[in-house]
């Protein structure tokens, strides 16, 4: 039996740069599919469209298309678009290339609706990196035992702590701290400084048992800090929201 979760959004912004990063999205999106009854908006953003992810995608899903020929991949600003459609309660900010537990999902939604949280991200905060050996494997069988299997394979991203891949929150909440700081250009510290913000703003934050996995994929420009003057303003974004203080954020945010 899928469990319900018609009061959720999936959201998936996304910018192709391989064939890979393709698999990824098909096998995500169809893991979410198979154990949930739920609302998911993938968007392609691309220099032009091919129409292959429209072609291959599960008609379940709502797919729209972006031409967009800068090759950085703006993803704070494409995610705001997406999360101002949404009609549900809820929205979950999901990148295409990352996988929970789906007891992890349940158990964070159930958060949400209680009442119990603002903001809940589905894992406790490591984010292991498949490698492409065991990537390929779940690729092929579609089971995510593959992964809790051999996650002492996999090499652990960012420490014990990370805030980006995926959370799920309270779509009027959201949108009352901010969504997405879109001075945040391509790759860099939109997921500390979003938490940072939240924090300083007095969301309630849970986190769930169990960890995230990411299906790894080559590496474009999207992939580091294209720019020093781009690493300039995301340290600058981030250092403003951990020492701006509520009042300080909420003047920002009115502006």
């Amino acid at each position: 039996m899928k469990t319900n979760l018609e009061d959720v959004t999936f959201l998936f912004p996304l910018k192709p740069d391989s064939i890979i990063r393709i698999e990824n999205l098909l096998a995500i999106t169809g893991y979410i599919l198979r154990n949930f009854k739920t609302n998911l908006s993938v968007l392609e953003v691309s220099a032009y469209h091919n129409g292959i992810i429209q072609k291959i995608i599960n008609r379940k899903i709502n797919y729209s298309f972006i031409e967009d020929k800068d090759p950085i991949f703006h993803r704070t600003k494409y995610r705001n678009l997406m999360a101002k459609e949404v009609k549900t309660p809820y929205l979950a900010v999901w990148d295409a290339d990352v996988i929970v537990d789906k007891q992890s999902i349940i158990d964070a939604v159930e958060k949400l609706r209680n009442g119990e949280a603002d903001v809940a991200f589905p894992y406790d905060g490591k984010f292991f990196d498949t490698s492409e050996i065991i990537r390929n494997l779940f690729i092929r069988k579609h089971k995510i035992q593959i992964l809790h299997k051999n996650k002492d394979c996999m090499m652990l991203l960012y420490g014990n702590i990370h805030f980006g891949g995926a959370f799920i929150v309270d779509a009027e909440k959201y949108k009352q701290t901010g969504m997405e700081n879109e001075n945040f250009y391509g790759w860099g510290d939109e997921d500390f400084e979003r938490h940072s913000r939240w924090i300083n703003l007095g969301l309630n934050i849970f986190r769930t048992a169990g960890c995230m996995y990411h299906l790894s994929h080559p590496r474009d420009i999207n992939g580091r800090y294209n720019s020093p003057r781009q690493m300039e303003i995301a340290k600058s974004e981030f250092v403003k929201a951990r020492k701006s203080s509520r009042e300080e954020l909420l003047s920002l945010l009115n502006k």
